[in-house]
């Protein structure tokens, strides 16, 4: 009786609304861009969750124009509907190189994409980004309608949209049990557009954006709070084993391979290996070959972050733009207090990713950045990695003689997307030779292209040329005799950020056909999103001259892992680490930024809150809910820890008790 009685308030008179093409234009196209933006995303088109979300929040938003008269009211749904479009065509775009929804607290960052502008255009941007912008062309017909009647004020539609879309919005979360709290708790934009649509989701992605300015106002009591309790609850002291203190004294330098993925390894094409250098040194040092990155949507950035301090990528925008002036422990601060002189080396530009302020604050002593080299080759987005390392020897000689021990952190470049400057990469057939039988029934060979001419292969291309100019700066380093007291750290700082798709040619090629194997045919090998995301991993290798250590781990880590092992094997400790020294580890698990998480057991999708198994044993329900909690946990203590500038706030406590 109560729903009938609310319904029968809500009277639109039909003479209203057909006089109000543009509320019927603006709140359709809505619809149907929220519809066609989750099925090229996330899927979920048979989901009626999110179309009576968007549909109830829409409505909401276009009942205001009935409070407004002629013009003004056309340029109100004018408004929104841009809005519309300008955010469909966004989160398309963005989804396809992160795989993920556009955050409003990115617009601080948007004036670095004019120094990527060419990895958007060709690895980002496809026609079907295009299909949202249809109802421009409507809204310009509308528009020039001379026919329009007049608008006038008209609060009892007002109050009827409003009363209809309140009905809406209430019904949608009472009838399909949606959890309000989830847009504040959970992690996954992809969940949350699943559940609520891309409007509610950028609506809500806008007033987060504001948390840190909030809890900077109000305080962060609570949430320093849940800190302090997680770190009495952990057992976080410092425990020997076999590689303890083994490189205490000895110089670090670590090398950030750009876009480097573990499955390049080991990988030939015509008898040649994609990365013969990196396959050297994994057989010779301690080779972790089920490790991950853990970036959002800082990247690069991110990774620099997470192996400096083992802490995680925050909720809302990037550490290096938003929180750079927050104090960290850091790899480099902890080894200077050592003795050492800790630098980074980069051939790009010293403000992309604001490094040139944040590298300082994590405790490097110099930043070397594209100012302090010569760009006598460029590949991509600035100096060629050969060039870069072979520039940087002399200086890090320089640095080796005036300084007990030193710690270098080199970021390469080359091997950035788009992958597009193959005359550079240097020759690496990736074609395939084939017998095929003749007119006259004679086997004859035959060259097809199999990876030639695609992104695929022009990124394999791109590796090999990455890998060869890693061992070119090993030989460099060794004739500098900087190789003796030297370890070497190697890892990949994120994967390629390929398409699903541009795997199917890798895996399902028909060399008689020089075409994709069908679906249906029985060598069809199935290359879905688990499959994809288990081959996001990255190499990770720590290698000396000597070879002292030979050993390859097959326990699952992340690079929050990374900073606890080596502040054992170099004898430095940090308290706020989040993550583990691996070899204190049966089992592990690596948490990544949309809440997904990884074990040796199993892989969870957030989203769809479903799982992978990895081993024939069964899973149990509690397993899965302990991992779940524990990856919650991490991801919100992590950042809580940045944005409440915990350890600042704790060493001034610390101070003042003193």
């Amino acid at each position: 009786m109560k729903i009938k009685k609310i319904l029968s308030k809500i009277k639109i008179s039909k003479k209203d609304l057909l006089d109000n093409k543009l509320f019927f234009l603006t709140l359709i196209s809505a619809l149907i861009n929220d519809f066609l933006l989750r099925a090229f995303t996330i899927g979920n088109i048979l989901n009626l969750k999110p179309f009576f979300g968007t549909f109830g929040f829409i409505l909401l938003l276009c009942s205001f124009g009935f409070l407004l008269e002629n013009k003004k009211r056309n340029i109100y749904y004018s408004i929104i509907l841009i809005l519309s479009i300008i955010i469909t065509v966004a989160n398309s775009i963005y989804y396809t190189f992160y795989s993920s929804f556009l955050s409003v607290s990115l617009i601080s960052i948007m004036f670095q994409l004019s120094d990527v502008k060419d990895a958007i255009k060709d690895s980002v941007f496809q026609y079907k980004d295009l299909i949202y912008i249809w109802p421009s062309f409507v809204l310009c017909l509308l528009l020039r309608d001379k026919k329009n009647k007049e608008n006038k004020i008209n609060k009892k539609t007002f109050y009827s949209c409003m009363s209809l879309s309140t009905f809406v919005l209430v019904s949608y979360i009472l009838i399909f049990g949606v959890n309000i709290n989830s847009l504040s708790e959970q992690w996954s934009k992809e969940y949350i557009v699943s559940k609520f649509g891309i409007y509610i989701y950028q609506a809500n992605d806008i007033i987060r954006s504001f948390e840190p300015n909030i809890n900077n106002m109000f305080g962060c009591e609570q949430s320093i709070r849940k800190v302090e309790a997680y770190y009495e609850e952990r057992d976080n002291k410092k425990i020997n084993n076999e590689f303890t203190n083994i490189f205490k004294g000895k110089n670090l330098i670590a090398i950030h391979a750009e876009s480097i993925q573990q499955f390049l390894l080991d990988l030939e094409f015509n008898g040649v290996e994609v990365t013969p250098n990196l396959n050297k040194l994994s057989k010779e040092g301690i080779y972790f070959s089920n490790f991950y990155s853990q970036v959002g949507v800082g990247t690069s950035s991110d990774t620099e972050f997470t192996l400096s301090t083992s802490l995680l990528p925050v909720k809302s925008g990037t550490i290096f733009v938003s929180y750079w002036d927050r104090e960290y422990k850091t790899l480099p601060k902890m080894l200077n207090e050592k003795g050492y002189y800790s630098f980074s080396m980069h051939g790009n530009i010293g403000t992309f990713w604001n490094r040139i302020v944040m590298h300082e604050k994590l405790g490097y002593n110099k930043f070397f950045h594209e100012s302090y080299y010569e760009l006598d080759e460029n590949i991509g987005l600035g100096l060629s990695d050969k060039s870069f390392f072979r520039q940087s020897i002399p200086l890090i000689k320089e640095i080796s003689l005036n300084n007990a021990n030193f710690y270098a952190n080199m970021i390469t470049l080359s091997n950035h997307t788009p992958f597009m400057e193959l005359e550079k990469y240097g020759e690496f057939d990736l074609s395939m030779e084939i017998e095929v039988e003749n007119e006259y029934g004679e086997l004859e060979k035959r060259t097809v292209p199999y990876l030639e001419n695609n992104k695929l292969g022009n990124y394999i291309k791109s590796s090999h040329y990455a890998d060869s100019a890693i061992g070119e700066f090993i030989k460099g380093l060794d004739e500098a005799g900087l190789l003796e007291d030297t370890v070497l750290l190697i890892y990949g700082d994120h994967d390629a950020r390929l398409l699903k798709n541009e795997y199917d040619r890798f895996y399902n090629y028909n060399p008689l056909s020089d075409s994709i194997l069908d679906k249906n045919d029985p060598n069809y090998k199935e290359f879905d999103y688990y499959s994809y995301e288990l081959n996001r991993k990255v190499p990770l290798i720590i290698w000396t001259k000597n070879n002292s250590f030979k050993k390859e781990v097959k326990t699952v880590m992340g690079m929050v892992d990374v900073l606890p092992t080596l502040g054992n094997m170099f004898d430095f400790y940090n308290e706020y680490s989040l993550g583990n020294d691996i070899f204190n580890l049966k089992e592990n698990i690596v948490v990544f930024q949309n809440g997904n998480w990884l074990t040796d057991k199993m892989y969870y999708n957030n989203q769809k809150e479903e799982y992978l198994p990895l081993e024939k044993e069964v899973i149990s329900d509690d397993y899965i809910t302990m991992n779940k909690e524990k990856a919650e946990e991490l991801l919100n203590i992590s950042n809580d820890i940045v944005v409440c500038d915990y350890i600042k706030k704790t060493k001034d406590i610390s101070e003042a008790n003193k």
